[in-house]
Parts: C-alpha cells; sequence; structure tokens
C-alpha cells in the first residue's frame, strides 16, 4: 500500500522547522515505512485486540489459531464467525476472556455498521475514525493511532501516550524524564502536517541509541 503523501517532502519540511529532529533525521536516513495492507478495519482491529499485551510469536500463535478455528479454508475471517463462536472454543483457542469479549463486541459492531467497511474509513478523517472506533471494546485512541498510521498510511498522527514516542522525545530533545501528552503535544505542533513521519524518527532516534548508529526497528509500545 503506497503513502498518500510525498516522503521527501515531509522530511524537507520537518528538517527546516526542528534542527534537532534533523540531526536524528541525518543518522537515521531515509524514511521507509510503508502501510501494511489491509484487507478489512474488522480484521485490522481484531488483531490489534489479540496482540495486546503478548509478544510477537505468541500472539501470532493465538491469531493463528482463532483464523482456524473460525474460518477453516478461508482467506478472510468474518466477524460472523466469531459471533457464532463458543466461548470455550474461543479460551481454547489461547484468547482470554477480556480478549473473548472484545472480538465479539468488535464482531457485533462490525455488522450494525459502527466499525465503518474500508471505503468508508479512506472517507473520514482521523478524529473521526478515532472516535468511532474507541466505541469497540478493548479498542483505546492508541490501537487506533497505530491502524491510522502503519494501515492507512496517515500522515499526521502522532501517539503521545506511545512509550517508544516519549523515549525517542526524552532522548532526542534531552529532557530530565520521560515527556508528558502535553509536551510532546505543544512541540509536535511544529511538525504538522507530518507528525506521523517525526513519530516513526523518535523510534528510530531509540534504536539509534541502541545500536550506536545501526539502527533497528523497535516496534510502538502502549497499551490501551
Amino acid at each position: 500500500m503506497d503513502l498518500g503523501f510525498d516522503p521527501e517532502v515531509a522530511v524537507r519540511r520537518l528538517r527546516r522547522v526542528d534542527p534537532v529532529l534533523a540531526k536524528v533525521i541525518k543518522k537515521a536516513g531515509p524514511f521507509t515505512h510503508r502501510p501494511e495492507k489491509i484487507q478489512s478495519p474488522f480484521q485490522a482491529l481484531l488483531r490489534a485486540i489479540v496482540y495486546q499485551q503478548l509478544s510477537g510469536k505468541a500472539a501470532a500463535t493465538i491469531f493463528g489459531r482463532v483464523s482456524s478455528l473460525c474460518c477453516p479454508g478461508r482467506a478472510r475471517l468474518r466477524p460472523e464467525a466469531i459471533l457464532d463462536a463458543t466461548e470455550e472454543r474461543l479460551r481454547a483457542a489461547g484468547l482470554s476472556r477480556g480478549k473473548i469479549l472484545a472480538v465479539k463486541d468488535l464482531a457485533a459492531k462490525t455488522l450494525d455498521g459502527t466499525v465503518p467497511t474500508l471505503a468508508r474509513l479512506k472517507k473520514m478523517d482521523d478524529e473521526e475514525i478515532v472516535e468511532r472506533l474507541i466505541l469497540v471494546r478493548g479498542i483505546g485512541r492508541w490501537s487506533v493511532e497505530m491502524l491510522l498510521m502503519f494501515r492507512l498510511g496517515r500522515p499526521d498522527v502522532l501517539p503521545t501516550t506511545d512509550f517508544g514516542v516519549r523515549t525517542g522525545f526524552m532522548l532526542t530533545y534531552g529532557t530530565a524524564e520521560l515527556p508528558n501528552h502535553q509536551q510532546i503535544s505543544e512541540h509536535g505542533e511544529r511538525w504538522r502536517p507530518y507528525r506521523s513521519v517525526a513519530s516513526w524518527y523518535m523510534w528510530r532516534a531509540v534504536d539509534l541509541s541502541r545500536s550506536e548508529g545501526k539502527a533497528k526497528l523497535v516496534l510502538p509500545v502502549a497499551s490501551d
């Protein structure tokens, strides 16, 4: 899936408006993130719920079990299948009681239209999407922000509660402690309309500090 903006234009603007961030950009190199393909908001949010507070490997195993249970032989997991699955079978697949309630609610809200279709989602603005999707049990603002950035490729998202972004900000700007929401939001005003790109470089700042110039991917971390 392609970005809906020119990353080179975004990087040039960020370097111009924020000389401190420009130093991180110079070390980290070009903005290389590209959105993952999204089949449907339902599947993306289902995956987000399953993966919450689990390691990638454990979450992938459970997600695979749920998919096999609810849609054997099919490429796309449908909300009807989640609603039809019993709690016992979902528990056997590895979902906690809380996550079962969440995925059932997600399925119901997908069918009643609370969760928009992908076509509709692409026409909605960021805040409208946040307000709609946090109505789903187990989905908070951070999860929607990750959807906006990593699935929809939105350019101007600033996940101020993300631990990686907060840590990168502290490292980049030399704050004595992790910054709060207000500090990042206020500074982030200069990054508009490319706050997603600036956030990506906050994660890269953490990479650089850990590997002394040889960056490796740091995943966003937060909890809804």
